[in-house]
């Protein structure tokens, strides 16, 4: 049996069957005052220097950005968090990334095998589609933030150097 994929919240980004470069997440545009926002704004525009009047219009947020911060979580997040509770936990990484076009910071977890060690402030990623949960019906789709392939050899190859050094 195929399971269904839906994503874990509806409109936050490009469907992940979409080739892994067009994959975007999805934002709104004030076209009053130009201001983007993620998580998606629906109703009105939240910039209290908005002049007002402005729709709000669905924009695809930059492809790559820069790591702002990062952390490993190590505890299993409180309801509404899809997860087995008979599992396991994993840590996983959480990454915090500007999105210098669009003037924010937007938070994700870390694509799967990028840890904290692959990381640091300044490090370009991009986004690529995720999976956070599976069982027997349904596959939860998400987004992951992946260090751009050339800056994630480079960094564990010098702590690999680093390491041999000590």
């Amino acid at each position: 049996m195929a399971r269904t994929r839906r994503p874990v919240v509806a409109g936050w980004f490009t469907d992940d069957t979409v080739p892994e470069a067009e994959f975007r997440l999805l934002g709104t545009r004030c076209t009053a005052c130009a201001a983007v926002f993620f998580p998606r704004e629906d109703d009105w525009c939240r910039n209290p220097g908005c002049p007002g009047g402005g729709e709000l219009a669905e924009v695809p947020l930059s492809p790559r950005g820069r790591v702002w911060s990062y952390t490993d979580g190590r505890y299993r997040p409180p309801a509404p968090y899809v997860s087995d509770p008979d599992a396991p936990w994993e840590p996983y990484t959480l990454v915090a990334v500007e999105l210098a076009a669009e003037a924010m910071v937007v938070l994700g977890q870390a694509a799967p095998g990028v840890t904290t060690a692959d990381l640091a402030v300044g490090t370009e990623v991009e986004v690529v589609p995720g999976v956070l949960n599976e069982d027997e019906e349904h596959t939860w789709t998400t987004w992951n933030w992946r260090p751009v392939a050339r800056e994630r050899r480079e960094r564990r190859e010098r702590l690999e150097r680093r390491e041999e050094r000590s």
